[in-house]
């Protein structure tokens, strides 16, 4: 009973109050023939000094990148150095107890730490505001796009997509909006072709893209954005991987109208996938279009500065029918721990990062001639990440066998005709040598 802990007699009494006379008369509503009617096929109990053996047992299982594998997978999310003192700030009981600012402003440092939040992402991402956070990157998008077709008063209407978008952002957008609204334009040598996007605008006024993109390219922003609003489009640029805006000039800065994607990188451990945290920032024009919530700063009856919900258009807040999205958590803690991290780099720690990876990725591609049978597949600029060729060679079953040699080499690229392309990441944590180590394997992979 330690985790049923409801009497004999407390279950007599719920079963009453809810008007039925038995347990199993709370499934009625399951078709017989879908009911389990045998226990379940569980081994024994064990007693608790059992069950952590057993369970240290499953962890040494694990290889652990880093530790037990070097690795440059990244596909989406990405592995840095995060400080100790983001994990030690976070903990703290102050932070850990809040979960989500129901009655918000009796917790004036939980708002106080949001308002901050919006503040760096808004700088980080160019745009002029940035909510409280969302769920993740490809919800984020999703949240987006509908956002745009929202503006533009299409709401049913189709949204053009990159090949270049993440394809577990385009599956998310498609259980979102239905695979049939969706309009792909294709990229020539691993960016957003300009004249498909511009056929694209007949049909779809809202256009999304990513940057870096999924190659690891880097699209040209500013040459979208013009074409997009030259057809009256609204343009939607998701990043996986922001660091690279420490760097690069922001898509905010450079035209685009929503600006969203995936908050993992900034402070946040992997965690075999997660949690992550959504960004999104938008034209101040549209802020109250804009999904989530929007922690702003006031003055109290005393003069005091003080922080409230200014907007919260979710339908726990307003009326279910003028609500702009059903989210329901802003990932408070993500948040946190995203915005401790900026504040320990600042804007100069957060370029020194980034000139760090883009100084790794720019030797990989310098020393790739050295190597026969490997080849740069697209020739234009990356930051962090970049897709290899492999000749000849299938790019998954390369991966498969330097596994054995403790490497994990990156992401295999599956799509039809991408079946020689490695996806592969860098970053500040991989030392010269442990690069020559990669291009050496996988030459002789």
């Amino acid at each position: 009973m330690r985790y049923l802990p409801h009497t004999e007699s407390e279950i007599r009494e719920m079963l009453a109050a809810v008007g039925v006379p038995a347990l199993d008369d709370l499934f009625a509503s399951i078709p017989e023939p879908l009911r389990l009617t045998r226990p379940l096929a569980l081994p024994p109990a064990l007693a608790e000094p059992e069950l952590r053996d057993h369970v240290g047992r499953l962890a040494a299982a694990n290889r652990v990148p880093g530790r037990d594998l070097l690795s440059f997978l990244g596909a989406g999310l990405y592995r840095h150095s995060v400080p100790a003192v983001v994990g030690a700030l976070a903990s703290r009981g102050e932070f850990l107890t809040a979960y989500t600012p129901y009655q918000a402003e009796v917790s004036q440092g939980t708002l106080q730490a949001i308002f901050e939040f919006q503040t760096a992402i808004a700088e980080l991402l160019g745009t002029a505001v940035a909510n409280a956070s969302m769920y993740d990157g490809p919800t984020a998008l999703a949240e987006a796009a509908l956002m745009g077709l929202r503006l533009q008063k299409d709401e049913a209407g189709k949204v053009a997509v990159s090949r270049g978008l993440h394809p577990q952002y385009r599956e998310v957008l498609a259980t979102y909006l239905g695979a049939e609204r969706l309009v792909e334009v294709p990229c020539v040598d691993g960016v957003t072709d300009p004249a498909a996007l511009g056929a694209a605008l007949g049909a779809c006024k809202v256009v999304l893209v990513q940057q870096p993109n999924w190659y690891g390219c880097l699209e040209e922003v500013t040459s979208l954005a013009t074409t997009t609003h030259g057809a009256g489009g609204l343009l939607v640029v998701a990043t996986a991987e922001p660091t690279a805006f420490g760097l690069l000039e922001p898509p905010g800065k450079q035209g685009a109208d929503i600006v969203c994607g995936e908050g993992q990188p900034l402070g946040l451990p992997l965690s075999l996938g997660g949690p992550g945290l959504g960004l999104f920032g938008c034209r101040q024009e549209y802020v109250r279009a804009m999904p989530g919530r929007l922690v702003g700063q006031t003055v109290d009856s005393r003069g005091q500065r003080g922080f409230v919900l200014t907007l919260a258009t979710r339908e726990q807040h307003i009326r279910r029918e003028k609500a702009t999205s059903n989210i329901c958590t802003n990932q408070g803690l993500c948040a946190l721990m995203v915005t401790i991290y900026l504040s320990l780099l600042g804007p100069t720690g957060l370029r020194q990062l980034a000139e760090l990876n883009l100084a790794a990725s720019l030797y990989l591609r310098e020393q790739l001639p050295r190597y026969p049978g490997l080849a740069l597949a697209f020739d234009r600029p990356v930051f962090n990440e970049l897709t290899l060729r492999l000749p000849g060679r299938n790019a998954a079953q390369v991966r498969d066998a330097l596994l054995d040699q403790g490497l994990l080499a990156g992401h295999p690229l599956t799509a039809p005709g991408e079946e020689d392309l490695l996806l592969v990441h860098v970053s500040e944590l991989h030392r010269r040598e442990e690069l020559d180590r990669l291009l050496q394997a996988l030459a002789q992979g």
